[in-house]
């Protein structure tokens, strides 16, 4: 089972997508990632094994600019988190 959610906006969206996670960690909480895009088109991605927690306290502190982006939980049924 997991949890996924995206945006896209005008404005930095990483905190959006931290809280969209909380509201879908009862869906998996084995790890969580987010990956967004930046203004030249990379994408930057950030992953832990663990709860949204984790990976919001590697996420917020940095201030991303990023405006597009997708996150998700995961319950490992099979293999490692």
């Amino acid at each position: 089972m997991c949890g996924i959610v995206g945006t896209a906006a005008k404005r930095p969206i990483a905190k959006i997508l931290i809280d969209g996670l909380k509201q879908l960690e009862y869906r998996g909480y084995d790890s969580a990632g987010i990956a967004l895009i930046d203004a030249e088109g990379n994408i930057d991605r950030y992953r832990v094994a663990g709860k949204v927690r984790a990976l919001e306290e590697i996420t917020i502190p940095r201030q991303l600019p990023h405006q597009v982006g997708i996150a998700h939980t995961r319950w490992a049924t099979h293999g490692a988190p």
